[in-house]
Parts: structure tokens; sequence; C-alpha cells
């Protein structure tokens, strides 16, 4: 609509990190390297094997998609009680200087108690401020998951009944976190493929999105986080913001000044624009929103930010 110059799409970025092996909180397999990658992101995405192939050894010899999540989790829960070990050992001495640290002491006995019950971090329910006061630790197990059931093309037309994937779906219940089916192997044939031959093969196997597609929303859903729009010939471009933002604040994300300067925001939805065909069809139309300092911007916005210099 636009013939923009430059397309610039919002980012999700998924990192691949490999070799949890059991013992890998004690240094086994990557062991501690591993352990310092999944610090450094925001959210977890477990890919369970949850198909069956001769051809395809799995480490402890059969599957079984429980005992592969509870390895994993087992592992994550003993790195982060040697971390919780540590920082209440350090807490209380603080405590004794200072009684502030009260809130934070009690905010990681939690923690340590469902730890040592085989639960993960982000499964105790804790106010805003003791969340403050213990976000430095950064706990593996505090991280937000989801779960991709990585299936057989055979499994597709049934997986939500699949007796593998219903495991997965009992464990993620019990966490309140999301479980994808999906085919690894169809999503790597489905990026050789063009667009129209990608359509072509979803709509075969009777899908209506790729799993790709599916991950990369829950990703963004699971992160609390959402796009709006900027357009113009010189570039579309879609910026990844926090649910709940305010205009100015959005307004931010493109430069401060913008944020500073800020009058107003020009909005308009994706689907009015769609649906109008052009930006000057839905001014003609009274469809372009004025909106102040208090809009909380929507998925979608196509946003234009008048500001002062």
């Amino acid at each position: 609509m636009y013939k923009a110059q430059k397309t610039t799409p919002a980012v999700v970025e998924f990192v691949d990190i490999a070799g949890l092996v059991k013992g890998a909180s004690k240094g086994e397999g990557l062991g501690n390297k591993f352990l310092s990658h999944i610090r450094e992101v925001d959210a977890i995405c477990e890919v369970v094997r949850c198909f069956e192939d001769p051809n395809v050894v799995h480490v402890d010899g059969s599957i079984d998609p429980a005992r592969d999540i509870d390895t994993i989790n087992l592992e994550l829960i003993l790195a982060d009680m040697e971390t919780m070990e540590k920082r209440i050992d350090r807490t209380k001495k603080m405590l004794k200087a200072d009684k502030k640290y009260a809130l934070e002491l009690g905010a990681l006995e939690k923690i340590q108690s469902a730890l040592a019950d085989g639960k993960p971090a982000r499964s105790v329910k804790l106010t805003d401020e003791e969340k403050d006061a213990i976000k430095e630790t950064m706990l593996l197990t505090a991280k937000p998951i989801l779960y991709v059931a990585n299936i057989s093309e055979a499994q597709i037309e049934n997986a939500q009944i699949d007796a593998n994937v219903k495991k997965v779906q009992e464990i993620a219940k019990e966490e309140n976190a999301e479980v994808i089916p999906l085919c690894v192997k169809i999503e790597e044939e489905l990026t050789i493929l063009d667009e129209q031959e990608k359509k072509e093969m979803l709509k075969e196997l009777g899908l209506e999105e790729s799993g790709l597609d599916k991950v990369i929303k829950a990703s963004y859903k699971l992160l609390g986080l959402m796009s709006f729009l900027t357009a113009g010939e010189p570039e579309v471009r879609a910026w990844t913001i926090k649910i709940g933002t305010k205009a100015p604040e959005a307004a931010g994300k493109i430069h401060t000044d913008i944020q500073r300067g800020f009058i107003r925001a020009e909005v308009v939805s994706y689907d009015e624009l769609v649906k109008e065909g052009s930006m000057a069809a839905v001014r003609e139309k009274g469809m372009l929103r004025l909106e102040g300092k208090d809009y909380i911007m929507q998925e979608g916005d196509i946003v234009l930010f008048r500001f002062n210099v």
C-alpha cells in the first residue's frame, strides 16, 4: 500500500541451547555453560519429543515426554537451589544491619520451599514488592515457559488427543503454560517453499498456519509484548512494546525526542486501514483517531506521532 523503500518487521530472537543431560547442574554435558545461556534469555521454549521413530535414537533409549521434562526441570531446580542458598545466607547477614531485607528474605524462603518440593520458582505467588526485591537473582525456573510438543506427520490430525502430547499438556497445566504441538520435520520443509507453495502444503495438511507462526505468537504473548506500526514511503516498520504501554512511551521507542515533545498520536487500526484501502479514505470517513498522553496502545495500531522539537 505504501510502496515503502524498506520494511522492518517485529523480531523475536530464539536461541538454540543444546547439551542438557542429567547432571548438568553439576557440570555434566555443557553444564554451567548451558545454564549461563539460559540465564540470559527472557523466557524458555522447551521442545519435547513426542514421536516414535526407531531411526532417531533418544538419549534415554525410549520416548517419554514427562520424564524428559522432569529431567530438564530437575536440573534447573538444582541450579536454582544452589543460587538460593548463597542468596539467603547473604540476605540474612544484611538483615542484621537493616530490617528492610526482611521482605526479600521472606520471598527467598518461599521460593526455596517450592524448589525443595520440586516446583519451579514461577509457581510461587509473590507481590510486586517481593518480585522487585529478588529480581537480581535471575532464577532459571522463574522464567516464563512455553512447551513445544514435537510430533510426527502421522500425529498431526489427532495431536490434541495424542497420548504423548497429553502428558505434556498435563504438566503445562500445572504451570499455567501453553503447549503447541508441531512437526519439526514439516516445519523444516515449509522453510524452503515460497508463500504460495507453503499455503498449499498447509491446506493439504489441514492446518491454518505453520507451527512456527504459532510459536512466535505464543512467545510474544508469553513475554507480554505487542506491536504497533509506523508507515510511509521511506519505511514501514513494526515496533515492539509491552502490552499496556501508553502513547508517549511508545513514541519513545522511536526516539526519545518524540516522547519528550509528544503532542498527540494520530491512530488507525490495521484492519480499518486495510478495509478502506488508503489513509486518504480513512481520513475522509473520519476514522483517524486523535489520541492523547493517556491512550493505551493497541495491537496493530498504525500511528503518526505529532511532537514539538
